[in-house]
């Protein structure tokens, strides 16, 4: 048998640590976890996802107890589960503001998720040996875009209904599966009741338990091998007699102190948008969601709410005649494949790799690779801490041209979000065309030029400036 653990506590904390590793975990992962004296502003966004997931189950459940998934007309000729909406708007006490909390929160959620995963991409926080703090933060970011298409379905307003059909509808677009796969999901021939019971199922159940999980996991895997910086420099080569990185502070009270910090910041921000402006011109709450669905009406535009419209805008731009540009792509990607320092063996297999997308471009309609690329902008960020082979972590020690890269491709990334919510156009679909080639060839391209240029010397121990 192992020693036991010596317990000094008294009283009621002495009793539960003695039955649970209370100060283990505090130790562990607050009072001694030491972090980078470092940190900046952009470190402030981890733990502010954090309180924004405990913020949308906290508001979820209350919603809950007065929300009713259920497609059907009430005696007023109004689908019960909109009407529950407004009941909970007009009737419940303070009900408006949790629903609008909870609106406010799902957008709040993607922003700052967003800005978490921009600082990761700029500071290097995918490389060796973070590779998995990366996979389970992705998958984060894929849990999170399911619960939100679950939950936008279930106000059941007309923005809802129909983008949920449209959604739905592009899973037919698979060959051989793709009819069947869109009639399973929705459980029903169209968008109906038994879609809003599983949606519902999904998003108050089923994600949540996932995201939870996932989050725990990365925080965990995150504390074992430590935190990124903006140096992109490894603290634990440098320790003192006691083991303590010379160039890290305690967790607690030194960063737990700097989160309260951007707390207070974002929760000033949040309450102003949920008291004064709920709807944010109707990026937030869009106002065809505020009429009830109507199976009979189709909205004249139907868009997504903004944070999937990137990825939407993704979508429209894959056209018949752009299909061709794939091809082209393909063999791109072949001819640097030959020219590359890769293996003969590395070599054959791309090239092969690129034959057969070049051929199955062509075969598969363009509906298809829509669809295809819509889940491809997602999926490539998995492969990330692989792709980048720069000998630098950080984007401060890269060539200038390296930085310019990065910012067009935030630009890239605003100007795709902003087309997704307009209707079609000939020039916006060709915009969206070349952003769309951009956001690919940026990720797709990284072993090949993240390696060019002039790098700076990284420093030995990270530079600090206290202020």
């Amino acid at each position: 048998m192992g020693s036991e653990r010596v317990v000094e506590g008294k009283g009621l904390y002495g009793w539960l640590d003695r039955r649970f590793p209370v100060t283990p975990l505090l130790k562990n992962h607050l009072a001694e976890y030491y972090a980078p004296k470092n940190f900046n502003f952009w470190y402030f966004f981890g733990s502010l996802a954090t309180v924004i997931l405990a913020l949308q189950i906290f508001t979820g459940i209350f919603l809950v107890m007065h929300y009713k998934p259920d497609a059907s007309l009430n005696a007023a000729g109004i689908p019960v589960a909109f009407a529950s909406v407004e009941y909970i708007m007009r009737e419940v006490p303070f009900g408006w503001l949790i629903r609008y909390m909870h609106s406010t929160g799902a957008s709040a959620f993607f922003v700052v998720i967003y800005l978490h995963m921009f600082r990761g991409l700029i500071y290097g926080s995918y490389r060796e040996p973070r590779e998995l703090v990366w996979i389970f933060g992705c998958l984060i970011f894929l849990s999170l875009m399911a619960e939100a298409f679950f939950g936008y379905l279930l106000p059941w307003g007309q923005m809802s209904f129909w983008g949920a059909q449209v959604i739905v509808n592009l899973f037919s677009a698979i060959p051989l599966i793709g009819p069947d796969l869109a009639v399973w999901i929705r459980g029903d021939f169209v968008v109906g009741d038994a879609t809003l019971n599983r949606f519902f199922a999904f998003h108050v159940i089923a994600i949540p338990f996932v995201l939870v999980g996932l989050v725990a996991a990365h925080i965990v895997a995150l504390h074992e091998v430590g935190s990124n910086n903006p140096d992109g420099v490894d603290i634990k080569k440098h320790k003192d007699s006691k083991g303590v990185p010379l160039d890290g502070i305690p967790f607690h009270p030194y960063y737990t102190i700097h989160d309260i910090l951007g707390l207070s910041v974002f929760m000033i921000i949040f309450a102003g948008v949920v008291f004064f402006a709920p709807e944010l011109g109707g990026y937030f709450l869009e106002y065809n969601n505020f009429i009830p669905a109507d199976p009979l009406v189709t909205p004249s535009h139907i868009a997504p709410v903004w944070y999937f419209t990137p990825y939407y805008s993704m979508l429209r731009a894959v056209t018949d005649v752009f299909t061709w540009a794939l091809v082209a792509g393909a063999g791109a990607f072949a001819v640097m494949i030959v020219f590359s320092r890769l293996s003969l063996f590395v070599k054959a297999s791309g090239l092969i790799f690129a034959l057969a997308l070049a051929v199955m471009f062509r075969t598969f309609d363009a509906k298809f690779w829509g669809v295809a690329i819509m889940g491809g902008a997602v999926m490539i960020l998995f492969l990330l801490p692989w792709l980048d082979r720069s000998p630098v972590r950080s984007i401060r020690f890269r060539p200038q041209w390296h930085k310019a890269l990065y910012g067009i491709f935030v630009i890239n990334f605003f100007v795709l979000g902003y087309l997704g919510i307009l209707p079609p156009t000939d020039v916006g679909t060709l915009v969206s065309q070349i952003g769309t080639i951009y956001y690919f060839l940026f990720f797709m391209a990284m072993p090949f030029w993240t390696p060019l240029g002039s790098f700076k010397e990284v420093p030995e121990r990270v530079v600090f400036s206290p202020h």
